[in-house]
């Protein structure tokens, strides 16, 4: 799994020109199965996403289709890690392999 967290380089105002658009692509995420969580930091300074993948190559080419990424509006810090310990209702994210 992933923790990806988006550190916005431009202000509030040139994100919110393409929120609709980045949500359109985490919604797509979601149907893929891609994605688990989202939402902004608070205070609003970028914002978490949450995969269930587990492949590092493919998640990045996934993110290279977030508008944020293609417009150069924020900095991806993408954490990897394993999942030991979860609430028994995530169990169909947790991948045994």
């Amino acid at each position: 799994m992933f923790i990806i967290l988006l550190h916005y380089k431009v202000p509030i105002a040139e994100i919110d020109e393409l929120i609709v658009a980045h949500r359109n692509f985490l919604d797509e995420g979601y149907q893929k199965n891609y994605f688990v969580a989202s939402g902004p930091k608070i205070p609003r300074t970028g914002g978490v996403i949450i995969s269930q993948l587990n492949d590092r190559e493919q998640l990045d080419a996934i993110l290279n289709d977030d508008p944020f990424k293609i417009n150069n509006l924020a900095d991806y810090e993408i954490l990897e890690f394993t999942p030991i310990k979860y609430h028994q209702q995530f169990k169909c994210f947790i991948s045994n392999s």
